[in-house]
């Protein structure tokens, strides 16, 4: 079964109440509950020990979804870098929303990935499927309304997409680039917009479905082969 870390920082829903009525248990385990049926899930954030993301805990993750705004500077760099190995190594990873301001992201990325456009004025969101043969969007219509969201438009300092999956418009005529696939190392990358704290984003079924295609998307191939790196031995002799 894929191994599932659902990372939050986890403050919005201490200090903002309007937060806290959306996400009464917090945005990851409101994630977890729409994956837990399907996958090995555990949850993680920020106030526990190394940010809940112990080596162990990494060593044990096939897919790391992030989720973070408020605190992107109190992650600590270690733990970062921790990360940034496992993703290298092969674990997946994938950020949500204002987690493009995350220090993982930018490093991954290599890029300023926090310059964006942005408003929180109620504004609808239509997500168009622009790859309707990419397994993230198995089973989803062409278009994903969200009837109320922040809006990101771009430009967003992020390298091209090696593959890009959903385009999104909102009411206010701003566009962007909403879905978008990696590769680092030999894990692989998705980053998907939606899911602003104040609105019930991660309750709607297309945006789970979204995220349950992703994990599946994403987990490793366990079978891969083992490629030697560094000094090796001719295979036959040269002449």
């Amino acid at each position: 079964m894929i191994k599932v870390t659902i990372w939050n920082e986890n403050r919005h829903e201490q200090t903002n109440p309007d937060v806290k009525e959306i996400y009464p248990d917090g945005i990851h385990n409101a994630i977890a509950g729409f994956l837990k049926e399907d996958f090995e899930v555990t949850t993680a954030t920020l106030d526990e020990p190394e940010h809940g993301l112990t080596e162990e805990v990494l060593n044990n993750t096939d897919v790391l979804i992030w989720w973070g705004h408020l605190a992107h500077e109190d992650v600590q760099d270690e733990i970062v870098e921790r990360v940034r190995n496992r993703v290298l190594d092969g674990m997946s990873f994938i950020p949500l929303h204002s987690a493009h301001g995350s220090k993982i992201f930018h490093v991954l990325m290599g890029t300023r990935t926090g310059e964006l456009k942005w408003r929180e004025a109620d504004d609808t969101e239509r997500l168009w499927v622009v790859d309707e043969s990419h397994p993230i969007v198995d089973g989803l219509p062409d278009m994903i309304e969200i009837e109320k969201e922040e809006m990101y438009g771009e430009r967003f300092g992020i390298p091209q997409p090696e593959e890009l999956i959903f385009i999104s418009w909102f009411s206010g005529g701003e566009v962007f680039r909403s879905g978008c696939t990696y590769k680092r190392g030999k894990g692989k990358i998705f980053y998907f917009r939606p899911g602003h704290e104040t609105y019930p984003t991660y309750y709607q079924k297309e945006i789970q479905q979204v995220i349950h295609n992703a994990v599946k998307w994403a987990a490793p191939n366990k079978r891969s082969p083992k490629i030697h790196l560094g000094n090796v031995e001719p295979l036959e002799a040269i002449k």
